[in-house]
This record gives C-alpha cells, structure tokens and sequence, in this order.
C-alpha cells in the first residue's frame, strides 16, 4: 500500500506479523523531512491499539511510555525517516525476502518496536519507545536529538535498544568520527614556466605519503574490537588547465575507537600531521559499550547473543553520552542500507522480534 495524494487516514494493524507491518511501514514513504504520513499512521495505531501507553507526538517523531513503577526501564528506539527512493517502491515479496526502500534501514526495526508495543501489556520492564524523525540527515535536524533537548524525561532508561540494522547481531557501542582538511600551499605561476612556481597538489603528496604509512590501531573494549581508520576521503585543488595551483585541500575521516574523546581524537590527527595545516571540521563521539551495566547483561543473557563492536556511528552515542547503556540491535542487513536493492530477511524479523520478546518478558 503506497500513499499516494488524496488518500485517507492510514490505518496500521500493530498486531499484525511484524513482516506484514515491516511491508505496510514500507509502503508509507517517509523520506527524511517528509515523515508526517507515517508519524500520523503510527501516532494513531499507538493511541488505538495499545490503551496501555501514554502516547506523545513531537513534531514527526512519535514517543510511547508506560506508566508503572517496576523497577527496570527499557528504552526501545527506531528513525521513521528514510533516503531519497530509488525506484524501490512499493514494497515487493520474493519468497523469504522483501524488498523495497527502508526494509533493512529500518523500517523492520521500527515494525518489530511497534509491534511488540502493542502486543506486551504485561511487561517485566517498563517500556519507552521513541519513534524520530530525520536521522538519515545532517545532525541539527535529527529528531532524537530534538527530543533530548526539549523532553529529556522521556529519555531516562536502564538501556537503550536502538533497532539499527545489525542482522540480528548484537552491535554494542559505535565508533566516533572526525572529519579534518589537511591544506597545502603554493606558488601559482604559468605551467609552461612550472620552475617558476610551487605546486600545492605536489606538496600534498606528503599528506598522502602519511596516510599510506599509517597503522591502524584495534582496542578490545567489553570482549569488542574496535578497529580504526583514517583515510582520505576528498582532495581539492587546480586552477586551470595550464596553471601550477597554489593551493589544494585533503579532506581525512578519522574513524575512532569509543575509548578516545573528541579531543583526543583531534590531537591524535594533529599529531599524525604535525607541521602541516590542519583543520577540523565536523566530529561526534563515539560510544562506549556498557555491556557491564546490569541491564545491558540481562539482555545478552536472555537472547543468547554475542555482542560485536559496532563499525559506523548511531545514536546509541546520544544514550551513551547521557550515562544509559546503549546497544544496536535489529533485523536489518546494514551493508543493504541506503542501497537501489535494499531488502530484509523476513525470517530475520521474526528471530529479532521473537529474541526482543523474551527478554521484554523477563522479570530481572
């Protein structure tokens, strides 16, 4: 079912099975900064469907709570928002896997949340679950961090599952990120009189020759390896077709390990390019996994799994930085995400839903 102009309210079955709504998710396309449709859809099979929550809309994100005194909450959290579409909707079934944008990036995530909202009235935790907005987009906009800043109450939890795509994988924690421009200069002159000049692309070479020698650091953290990165990821420079350029600009992305700060993170780039012209333009931490926490050692032991580290930032670092045990955890295939053929497991929902399940229905 696809939305189309003029359509009426749609209606969700949250007691559906979660591969039925995962594909009914699907079919309401919600790219990032047009998640009304969806955000309407949920908001009223939440208010409809599960009397036992207290319901909460905050522009285009949707949040649920209940309201008893056990002694435990968890706290369950999926992006509606989604990449532009590809030619990949409505969804489509092919035996055991459906296809179509946002299945794996996660939406499936968001249909195994909402379903077991719905369907577990008799909780051994409190539950909060928080449906947001524009994750897929520059971080000013991302609803989860509107939420903290506006309703910081409805973000308290003993831990935090966000229903990232991790095929099924326990991901604990995130790495960090920090992007820097590493500039060069030189002496502009004509090319048929290059002796004349300094070639700035030239002198880049030694930012190149540096990121070719260097070695990647791994950190176990919790039983997890971190391993990081920093690569090139843009240069810039030239003038014309017969100038010797006289400046050029290498973009780096510095994938950390959550045992580094921010800070540490810039001195250690600093230090790898000590003497050259170094500026940072963009960073978020990264998060620690916290499988320590009580509550995070509950989930491993009721579903069996063996947590990873998580390669790639999420959210879980917004939890982390508020001292909540944050994981990753959801059906989706995240080398599928973002992708023209994007498609999810259906058995995999199943399995996530059903693992989630258990431990929601255990008593600590």
């Amino acid at each position: 079912m696809t939305v189309t102009a003029g359509s009426g309210p749609i209606k969700l079955d949250l007691t559906a099975d979660p591969v039925e709504l995962t594909a009914a998710l699907v079919d309401i396309p919600s790219v990032s900064g047009e998640e009304s449709a969806l955000a309407d859809a949920v908001e009223a099979a939440l208010r409809e469907q599960a009397p036992h929550l207290e319901v909460l809309r905050d522009g285009n994100a949707v949040l649920a709570r209940t309201t008893g005194d056990r002694a435990n909450r968890v706290l369950l959290a999926g992006h509606l928002d989604t990449v532009p579409i590809a030619d990949n909707l409505p969804s489509r079934r092919d035996g055991d896997t459906l296809y179509g944008c946002g299945t794996s990036d996660m939406k499936a995530g968001d249909a195994m949340i909402a379903h077991l909202a719905a369907t577990l009235p008799d909780l051994a935790h409190e539950l909060t679950v928080v449906f947001y907005d524009c994750e897929e987009v520059e971080a000013a906009r991302n609803g989860l961090g509107r939420i903290e800043r506006t309703l910081p109450g409805w973000l308290h939890a003993d831990l935090a599952i966000l229903a990232e795509p991790t095929d099924g994988a326990v991901e604990a924690g995130c790495q960090g990120t920090l992007r820097a421009v590493i500039s060069t200069e030189g002496h502009r002159a004509h090319s048929a009189r290059s002796w004349l000049g300094r070639n700035a692309i030239h002198r880049a070479a030694e930012v190149l020759g540096r990121l070719n020698a260097y070695q990647a650091r791994q950190v176990d953290i919790d039983g997890c390896v971190y391993r990081e990165g920093l690569q090139a990821v843009r240069i810039a420079g030239g003038v014309a077709g017969n100038v010797v350029p006289d400046a050029c600009e290498v973009t780096v992305n510095f994938r950390f390990a959550p045992d580094r700060t921010v800070a540490a993170a810039a001195e250690h780039v600093a230090e790898v390019f000590a003497g050259l012209d170094v500026r940072i333009t963009d960073t978020a931490a990264g998060a620690l996994p916290g499988l320590g926490a009580p509550a995070a050692r509950r989930f491993l032991d009721a579903t069996g799994a063996r947590p990873v580290a998580k390669y790639g930032w999420t959210d879980v670092s917004r939890f982390a930085a508020l001292g909540i045990p944050a994981i990753n955890f959801g059906p989706g295939d995240p080398n599928l995400a973002h992708t023209r053929e994007e498609h999810v497991a259906t058995d995999r929902i199943t399995h996530c839903t059903d693992l989630l399940r258990t431990y929601l229905s255990q008593a600590s």
